[in-house]
């Protein structure tokens, strides 16, 4: 696999050009001797940039413990993830808390929307929390990338919840971030909202040129991405090219049964 580094390659002191994230033999334990718990496992892996990666897996294969220590929500207990030109597992707390907020945004399954804002100043919070103005034009392209236009009044009570899903994805886009995270982004909606959803994820990525990093469970939503990425026994198993549904299907089956 090209995009695969082995656990023999040297660190580098940044990810490289045409690089968003490069993980070098990153491993993730938890507890100490017989309670021991190796989530991730000489993991070493390349995310282009203006790429949308799947990261797929069985329930306990790593796949949310890596997205997390890729976000810089979590750090690996060995090896290194190298974010452009930073070194995560050597930030300390305080530039990464910065990092998160400025470089990088986030798509959960849960939505997390504020319920006493409107759609609008829930896709600006970022911006308002950093102080920083959101630029007219890309936000107006982002709104009508999601389609909302007509429903930015409206708090989220008020929306379906395809709607507050795609708010949060406007959300993660508005400040322009090095990567968007989405964990499980359409977990909690039906076929119709996820289409939407991942569509405009897609689009992101085709149109402006966004990195997207993915974990799921569903082949129809990996289909989506350019590449999918197994995991299973928190190591990095193989990779698939232009996946459609099926042969992501196909790839998962044969994990399961190796």
């Amino acid at each position: 696999m090209d995009d695969v580094a082995g656990s023999n390659q040297p660190a580098r002191a940044e990810a490289g050009p045409d690089v968003a994230i490069r993980t070098v033999a990153v491993g993730k334990s938890y507890g100490t001797g017989e309670t021991r718990i190796d989530a991730l496992a000489d993991v070493g892996v390349d995310f282009g940039k203006g790429r949308f990666t799947a990261i797929m897996g069985p329930s306990g294969s790593g796949k949310s413990t890596l997205l997390h220590c890729l976000a810089g929500l979590d750090r690996p207990t060995s090896g290194q993830v190298l974010f452009g030109d930073l070194d995560l597992t050597r930030l300390p707390e305080k530039a990464l808390t910065h990092l998160r907020r400025d470089r990088v945004g986030f798509v959960f399954q849960a939505f997390n929307l504020i319920p006493t804002l409107t759609a609008l100043e829930n896709i600006t919070l970022p911006l308002d929390l950093a102080n920083r103005k959101p630029d007219q034009a890309w936000l107006d392209t982002v709104i009508a990338t999601i389609g909302l236009g007509d429903r930015l009044t409206h708090k989220p009570s008020e929306l379906s919840g395809g709607q507050q899903q795609r708010v949060a994805c406007a959300r993660a886009l508005v400040s322009r971030p090095d990567v968007v995270f989405a964990d499980e982004p359409t977990g909690n909606l039906d076929s119709s909202s996820s289409a939407d959803v991942l569509g405009f994820l897609h689009r992101s990525v085709r149109d402006f040129g966004q990195t997207v990093v993915m974990v799921t469970h569903d082949p129809s939503a990996a289909a989506y991405a350019d590449r999918v990425l197994f995991l299973a026994d928190g190591r990095l198993r193989s990779e698939l090219l232009d996946p459609t549904a099926e042969s992501v299907l196909d790839a998962m089956k044969q994990l399961e049964v190796g």
